[in-house]
């Protein structure tokens, strides 16, 4: 709710307030009409106006003529921080979550990513991931043999790799460690995002360990810049 006694202004507040409403699904499609927000928060139809503007401004609802407004198409934010999976990520959008499996095969991996895990030999698990049916990114997942040969007994078609790990085979996660970075998809795969070849796209590897700090993951994903950002929330401490 409101804090009267805030110094922040209280169409900031009311913009915030519908901003989180929206990150976490709670608003989708059409949003509320002025008069039910002013009803809901006591406020007057001028802040509730204000809050809207900022939003519009943001790119975060958009106004259709003699419709009403309604919630945007946005980037999915994945907040940095947290251990999620992409289908949480994309479930707090308020969107449905989808994979595909594109390839799975045991293999030797590149040096690179053995230098980082130490892993010479690996499963790999290649997929399309998908927002509201709109692929967004290209995952390739690397794990230990033994991991990788429980994960083909199951359909790895939206499935969610992280409850198979900690839900089917008890891995628990301990921490993880992510880059995060700008350049080009693999050319193979680029036809699966439908860019253009000098389109740079968003780079994550991540690397997650168990509490005895044995590898369980090396992930390189491949996200579409236009749908999908990182967000980090920051605060300076004086003293």
């Amino acid at each position: 709710m409101l804090d009267y006694t805030n110094s922040v202004p209280l169409h900031v507040q009311l913009k915030k307030i519908i901003e989180k409403q929206v990150e976490n699904g709670e608003l989708q499609g059409q949003i509320p009409s002025e008069r039910q927000f002013m009803h809901t928060y006591n406020v007057s139809r001028s802040t509730v106006r204000e809050a809207i503007t900022l939003l519009v401004r943001e790119g975060i609802v958009e106004k259709r003529h003699g419709k009403g407004t309604f919630v945007s198409l946005k980037p999915i934010h994945d907040w940095l921080g947290n251990l999620r999976s992409t289908t949480e990520t994309i479930q707090n959008m308020g969107m449905e979550p989808g994979a595909q499996l594109i390839t799975n095969y045991k293999t030797i991996t590149p040096s690179y990513i053995q230098e980082q895990t130490g892993l010479r030999e690996a499963y790999f698990i290649k997929r399309i991931r998908y927002a509201d049916q709109i692929p967004i990114g290209v995952e390739r997942h690397y794990y230990p043999i033994w991991i990788g040969e429980k994960l083909l007994q199951y359909d790895l078609n939206n499935a969610t790799l992280y409850d198979l790990l900690e839900n089917k085979l008890g891995i628990t996660f301990a921490e993880a460690d992510q880059t995060i970075s700008s350049g080009h998809i693999y050319e193979e795969d680029r036809p699966y995002l439908y860019i253009e070849r000098e389109k740079h796209v968003l780079i994550a590897e991540r690397i997650i360990k168990n509490g005895a700090g044995e590898i369980i993951e090396f992930e390189e994903a491949f996200y579409r810049s236009d749908l999908y950002a990182f967000k980090i929330k920051l605060s300076r401490k004086f003293g």
